[in-house]
């Protein structure tokens, strides 16, 4: 591990946790490490409250105190950073049952959505070597295609060209709660809050192409 740098002045082991883990952003830095992302400009895409000079300047502390680790352009979780999985989900289960109501205006972010939702895509069922997913917002004029080509995915904002296999139309929030687990996705189609075209089959294996959050489960269990 780094070497200790003294933040409350505490011999305790909450308190030398905090003097790592508990600067704003550290914890969402790690969050989105442990579902898998390793590239700056990933982690930068995903936390768009944080600059690019803060970010660099969180990960060279974790660098630091042992947590995270660089290879070439990559970033990985040493086992110490690994080892905080529990505590990142268990605050999501903490935050979930005391916390997680209504979403307010200034945490939906379409984009933001888009960008977790792509890496969460299972397009197995859809078959073909590449599946194009468009989604329109009601309230948001921008427009999303997420294209899985042979397994790898990527957003575009402009119309790639390709024939879309799945088209889902939704306002931001109710895509939010959906993909978070606050609403069944069956129950969002039945109320029009959602609607989904594209072919039968397609549609009717939604469910299992769109994976939701990680956090989802801690959300349906509260």
């Amino acid at each position: 591990m780094g070497r200790h740098q003294p933040g409350a002045g505490q011999y305790c082991p909450i308190s030398r946790a905090l003097d790592v883990l508990g600067e704003r952003w550290t914890l969402l830095i790690v969050r989105d490490m442990l579902v898998g992302t390793t590239r700056f400009n990933d982690l930068a895409r995903g936390l768009p409250g944080l600059s690019r000079t803060l970010l660099a300047k969180r990960l060279r502390h974790l660098q630091r105190a042992g947590v995270v680790e660089r290879e070439g352009t990559a970033y990985s979780l040493t086992p110490a950073g690994r080892a905080l999985e529990p505590l990142v989900f268990g605050m999501a289960e903490w935050g979930a049952r005391w916390v997680f109501g209504e979403p307010q205006e200034h945490e939906l972010d379409a984009e933001l959505l888009i960008w977790w939702m792509h890496t969460r895509l299972d397009t197995t069922s859809i078959g073909g070597d590449r599946q194009v997913l468009h989604v329109r917002f009601r309230d948001d004029p921008k427009r999303f295609w997420i294209v899985v080509d042979r397994g790898v995915p990527s957003v575009c904002t402009a119309d790639p060209g390709f024939e879309v296999s799945l088209t889902i139309s939704s306002d931001v929030r109710s895509l939010y709660e959906v993909w978070l687990g606050r609403i069944p996705l069956g129950s969002a189609m039945r109320h029009g809050s959602i609607e989904i075209e594209g072919p039968r089959h397609v549609v009717r294996s939604l469910g299992d192409v769109l994976r939701l959050s990680p956090v989802a489960p801690a959300v349906l269990g509260a």
